[in-house]
Order: C-alpha cells, then sequence, then structure tokens
C-alpha cells in the first residue's frame, strides 16, 4: 500500500466519522443559527451588535446573510465568539460513507467508458452480452478503485 493511499484512506476515516455524527441530522431553523441562538439567549441585535462594537444593522444584516446563504465563516464565528459559542461545521456524504460515494462514482465511471467501448464494438459487430458487458463494468470500477485515480471524477 502506497503512503498515498494510506493518507486518503486516514481522510476517508475523517469524513466517515463525521457522517456518522449527530450533526448530520441538524436541520437550520429557519431563521437561521444566528438568529435562532441570539433570541434563544434574549439577547437583542442592538445587544449583541453593541458587545461587537458594531451595528445593529450591521447584525441584522449578518443574519439575512446567513438566511440567504452568503455570510462569510469569518464573521459567523465571530458572531458565535461573541455570544459564548463556536462554529462548527463539515462536509459529509449525504447518503453512506465516503467509500460508498467512491464505489458509486467508479462504477459510473466504469459503466460511461465500457457504453462508450462497447458503441465502437458494436459497428463492428462485436457487442458484448449484457452479463459480459456488466462483468467489465465492475472490473474496471474495481481496478479504478484499486489504483485509487482521481480519474474517476472526469467527466
Amino acid at each position: 500500500m502506497s503512503v498515498k493511499s494510506t493518507v486518503q484512506r486516514q481522510y476517508q476515516a475523517k469524513i466517515d466519522r463525521s457522517a456518522n455524527s449527530p450533526a448530520k441530522t441538524l436541520a437550520i431553523p429557519s431563521e437561521g443559527w444566528l438568529a435562532t441562538l441570539r433570541n434563544a439567549l434574549g439577547i437583542s441585535g442592538a445587544q449583541l451588535g453593541r458587545m461587537m462594537g458594531r451595528t445593529r444593522a450591521t447584525i441584522s444584516a449578518a443574519e439575512k446573510s446567513e438566511r440567504e446563504g452568503g455570510i462569510t465563516l469569518q464573521n459567523l464565528s465571530a458572531m458565535a465568539e461573541a455570544m459564548n459559542c463556536k462554529l462548527v461545521y463539515a462536509l459529509v456524504p449525504n447518503d453512506g460513507s465516503v467509500s460508498e460515494l467512491l464505489e458509486a462514482q467508479a462504477l459510473w465511471k466504469a459503466e460511461t467508458l465500457v457504453t462508450k467501448a462497447s458503441t465502437h464494438m458494436a459497428l463492428e459487430k462485436q457487442a458484448l452480452q449484457s452479463e459480459e458487458r456488466a462483468r467489465q463494468v465492475e472490473l474496471l470500477a474495481e481496478e479504478m478503485l484499486r489504483e485509487r485515480t482521481s480519474d474517476i471524477w472526469e467527466r
């Protein structure tokens, strides 16, 4: 096993641990986390602004920006700290683990390549039977995963 594949597997394990975290099931409140936390603590926008050396309008704009998905992590973190909290974020697979994502992508890529090759073979009256075609897709996907090639992400 190469150093590169060992490192990649260690990264996979980190992501997989996050994917199994209870945080994955958290839904963003409709008001956003900043306004929800601020209201839960009973802090007004003006008070938070004073705590941060900013205006109430700046706090309101930041909360709006969070709801619209445009707030920076730096600003979100600073506001969380002002309310004695910390920002925690993660990127986790929608379904399953990193290995499952890789397997699905390798299968998709293998299917694409075998379909392309099959088209050319059919023109020469050498088309593969469906069972053999499926076997070739499976073998190619396994090879891609074994070699840990980033080519599986090329469209």
